[in-house]
């Protein structure tokens, strides 16, 4: 993949939302520290509670009482994509950028009370649940964001030339959802919603992911330094890790993408291999954390539906797991943004509706990081 026919790209600011604006091919310095959120899979969170769903009535209701939910349905109505019952599943896996409670000591940005979909991957989980793909979409991608009413019955109206990101700030989950299935033109079964500071807690209580780096990494902005071999990461260093774009690579969000891919199997792996069930406090504290951690639909708002959802997941290894991003091209107006390489991208969502692999042709010759095998696990 090559974006050699493209102007360089250009950083945009964390945060920074709100339609297309002219600019000139030379990266420009982040002004502020990075506001990056971090997402935790579906596999990790609902991994993790199941660990903790079988205690006695006291700690079910317990976890139970920590999971917040969203009825995405009530929200969005019948104006969706049709379900396809072909035994596949389509989930929604967004990392909110929030700054305040406590995101707010995790370095940068400030709290004006509202939050963004930092990280966004669809998880297409194939008829059998024995293999997925995962398809990153770029924060900042140029869409034409749908007219959309948020879980409170606010509604939104359409804007053309808008990020990506901008659909969870502007209406939260039932917009990013409405604006996910506008482009794609697929239902999602499900959505997960994660917070960086809970995370950072998965990561401690886990013990650290250890994953391997062919490259220095050195961040300032993500407070990550990093020298070339292998490290066991804890919260705080995953955190900059996959907030880090100005530490290795062409500085854009698409080589942040590519260290977040890598780091979600170095994690997957750690889950699977970590041994928790033989101490029942850190299999509490895990699933206490993870429970507090996530916000799902409603569909998967107790712990009972997350534990059967993640029965459903636990024959998933990385092995079989696809990870790509959405085919995109930097936008010639404004290097800052990429646009949705829409042939390419049809490609992809037309394999995931028929619950088929995504070809390889899909993602050859679009726009990419320079931040590929760079971490492994």
């Amino acid at each position: 993949m090559s974006a050699e026919s493209t102007p360089e790209p250009v950083i945009s600011e964390p945060g920074e939302t709100g339609p297309r604006k002219g600019g000139k091919g030379r990266r420009r310095k982040a002004r502020s520290r990075s506001r990056k959120a971090l997402l935790v899979t579906a596999w990790t969170v609902a991994g993790v509670v199941v660990l903790g769903g079988a205690g006695f009535g006291y700690v079910y209701f317990k976890l139970n009482g920590n999971i917040k939910s969203v009825d995405i349905d009530q929200a969005l109505g019948n104006d969706r994509p049709r379900k396809i019952d072909n035994g596949s599943e389509n989930i929604l896996v967004l990392g909110s950028d929030s700054r305040s409670g406590s995101n707010k000591k995790l370095g940068g940005g400030v709290d004006d009370g509202s939050a963004r979909s930092d990280t966004a991957m669809i998880v297409h989980v194939y008829e059998g649940h024995k293999k997925a793909s995962v398809v990153s979409i770029p924060r900042d991608t140029l869409i034409d964001r749908p007219a959309c009413t948020d879980s409170k019955g606010t509604a939104h109206a359409a804007v053309s030339g808008a990020m990506f990101n901008e659909s969870y700030g502007t209406g939260g989950a039932a917009c990013a959802v409405k604006t996910v299935e506008s482009i794609t033109g697929i239902r999602m079964d499900h959505y997960l919603e994660v917070d960086f500071a809970g995370f950072q807690k998965l990561i401690d209580g886990l013990g650290g992911v250890p994953v391997t780096t062919t490259r220095s990494i050195d961040d300032p902005n993500s407070h990550l330094t990093l020298q070339a071999g292998t490290h066991t990461l804890d919260g705080q260093q995953a955190l900059g890790l996959v907030r880090t774009r100005h530490g290795v690579g062409d500085g854009s969000d698409l080589g942040r993408i590519q260290l977040q891919q890598a780091f979600v199997k170095a994690l997957l792996n750690q889950v699977k291999n970590v041994g928790v069930f033989s101490n029942p406090k850190k299999l509490y504290d895990l699933a206490d954390t993870a429970t507090k951690t996530v916000t799902t639909d409603s569909d998967l708002g107790s712990v009972n539906s997350l534990i059967d959802f993640a029965d459903g997941l636990k024959g998933i290894s990385t092995k079989h797991m696809t990870m790509v991003t959405m085919p995109v091209q930097y936008d010639p107006a404004d290097p800052n943004r990429v646009l949705v390489e829409k042939t390419k991208a049809r490609l992809v969502w037309d394999a995931l509706k028929n619950d088929q692999p995504i070809p390889k042709a899909a993602t050859e010759g679009t726009a990419t990081g320079e931040a590929k095998d760079v971490v492994s696990g």
